[in-house]
């Protein structure tokens, strides 16, 4: 079984940013995604960003440009980082490890984007 707590969501104004944490309980495996999801009211959950052990990162259109993954392995911890955020990025963030064919998740953080 895998723990993840996450921390770092918040109200902010548009143009803004904020940092999503999200630490790992220990795990024997060393080689997995770790990623971030979100859920916006009304809408289906959706990929927002994942990273590899290499530290290869895939970002969803949407976020290009503005999100930044990035995870410390010796932590087993995930950051999201977000600048320029828009109204449309309010939504809860959920992260997730990817042990396959497990994932587990995180509790989910809320980001709300307003004026």
């Amino acid at each position: 079984q895998v723990q993840l707590v996450e921390s770092g969501g918040g109200l902010v104004q548009p143009g803004g940013s904020l940092r999503l944490s999200c630490a790992a309980s220990r795990t024997r495996f060393t080689n997995y995604v770790m990623g971030w999801y979100r859920q916006a009211p009304g809408k289906q959950r959706e990929m927002v960003a994942h990273i590899f052990t290499s530290g290869t990162a895939v970002y969803a259109d949407s976020v290009k440009g503005r999100f930044t993954i990035s995870r410390d392995n010796a932590e087993n911890t995930v950051y999201l980082q977000m600048d320029n955020l828009k109204p449309e990025d309010t939504a809860i963030y959920y992260c997730y490890v990817d042990l396959i064919p497990q994932m587990y998740w995180g509790q989910g953080t809320q980001v709300t984007v307003s004026s």
